[in-house]
């Protein structure tokens, strides 16, 4: 799932490191250090992990300030000889860390002095080597675009400027906009990121992946978080009125309207709650058949008159029936239609002023990119739209719809269906798709050098 951004997102990572390290080594202001690089992707979880080992840490040394046993109680406090080891072993330990020779085993006791001897030729030639060895290494390049090169670090800090970011920032707008994101969208993104970097000091290598990681991660975040309910807080709310949900579905032919409302009836049956769906699509042929299908599967009551006959009437009659019935939620099917034919969307106004829906969603395919963000402009021009439901997004490697269409219409995103199966449906949560989009994957190791 949204592979080709994923990868964008971490080559532009890769080139800010690349710009600064070589910028770095033309000022004979870098210098290698042994110790865990973090790739792009991995950087997220490594945080995470380290804010858990704290968490565990702290309640450990919480739980060991008093003694648990008798036994610790009659022993007495612990001798400092421990204590004392330790130190030894850390001041060993940071010896070996600052140490510049690759022949130096584990198990061997220099001291600084003797490292401090290494001639100035070696310490150039290792100097000359310190960006070409990452580059060099392709075989050890992931599909993530993640290199196991050394930790780098800066002999003088450095400040991320405009000019380090310019061309990258520019490259990464561009290849946004080919993977189907929205003009005013991959600009917005850009800006952000580029005021979030910009004046950023770094010490380490490690802090170009970190800052580019939590730039991009807040870029993202500011776009696709889209305030809205949720249809199950719509509907608890509604039934405390005694009415249903009315919820009108719209949509070209093709996106997987009818199966989302498939889909839809039995995520809220499984949910306690009693759907019925209005078979308002009388005019395609096999409509009326379709949506039956699917009814009769997941078990619901299907309202359908005969083929031609009005919709909005069929919608009505639905929503009567829940009234009467005590169902709480109305699921109104309508004819796919494209959004510039003029007598199918008054139509479809028709429907909206006889049934009184709720809720007007949305059902577009995320695979077809910039086109269903297109449609949800068309149809919310239309009729208003209130949300959006994103089909097919589990086959989505580009990611341009999802990232896009809820930001342009200024509409949630509701749903995503992420399968064909009547239980592959997701209710939206923006902090789950900053999660997929910015997820450790399987290839993303923390590197180490030596």
């Amino acid at each position: 799932m949204f592979e080709s951004l994923k990868k964008k997102f971490s080559r532009t990572s890769e080139k800010l490191e690349e710009e600064l390290i070589e910028e770095a080594e033309k000022e004979d202001n870098l210098q290698e250090e042994s110790g865990k690089r973090f790739s792009f992707f991995s950087f997220g979880r490594k945080k995470e992990e380290k804010q858990e080992e704290g968490e565990k840490e702290e309640e450990e040394e919480e739980s060991n300030l008093l003694p648990e046993t008798s036994e610790e109680i009659e022993a007495g406090p612990v001798s400092d000889e421990k204590d004392d080891s330790e130190d030894e072993v850390k001041k060993e330990t940071k010896s070996r860390f600052w140490s510049r020779s690759k022949d130096k085993s584990d198990d061997e006791e220099e001291s600084e002095d003797e490292s401090d001897d290494e001639s100035s030729e070696e310490k150039k030639e290792k100097k000359s080597h310190f960006w070409s060895r990452s580059k060099d290494k392709k075989e050890d390049i992931s599909v993530d675009g993640e290199a196991s090169g050394g930790l780098f670090s800066f002999v003088r800090e450095k400040t991320i400027s405009e000019k380090h970011v310019e061309d990258i920032l520019w490259e990464l707008e561009m290849e946004l906009l080919q993977g189907d994101v929205a003009m005013e969208v991959a600009t917005e993104v850009v800006d952000n990121v580029k005021n979030d970097l910009v004046g950023k000091k770094i010490k380490r290598s490690n802090d170009i992946t970190e800052y580019t990681y939590i730039a991009l991660r807040n870029a993202v975040a500011e776009i696709i978080d889209i305030p809205g309910k949720s249809m199950t807080e719509m509907i608890e709310e509604k039934k405390a009125q005694g009415e249903p949900l009315v919820v009108m579905f719209v949509g070209i032919n093709g996106t997987g309207k009818t199966t989302t409302i498939g889909k839809l009836a039995n995520y809220y049956l499984k949910k306690g709650y009693t759907p019925v769906i209005a078979a308002s699509d009388t005019f395609r042929a096999g409509a009326i058949e379709q949506v039956t299908y699917h009814a009769d599967n997941v078990g619901v009551k299907i309202i359908k008159h005969k083929k031609g006959s009005d919709p909005a009437a069929v919608a009505f009659d639905a929503v009567e029936h829940a009234k009467a019935q005590g169902k709480e939620l109305v699921l109104i099917d309508t004819a796919g239609r494209m959004q510039t034919n003029v007598n199918l969307m008054d139509e479809m106004k028709k429907i909206k002023r006889v049934a009184k829906p709720d809720l007007v969603i949305f059902v577009g395919d995320a695979l077809t990119g910039n086109d269903a963000t297109e449609q949800a402009v068309k149809f919310n021009d239309a009729i208003d739209i209130d949300g959006v439901i994103l089909t097919k997004a589990d086959a989505d490697s580009k990611g341009g719809a999802s990232l896009s269409i809820g930001y342009v219409i200024q509409k949630p995103i509701m749903f995503l269906g992420v399968g064909q199966g009547y239980d592959d449906i997701k209710e939206y949560d923006a902090e789950w798709m900053l999660d997929q989009l910015f997820s450790e994957s399987e290839e993303a190791e923390v590197l180490e050098e030596g």
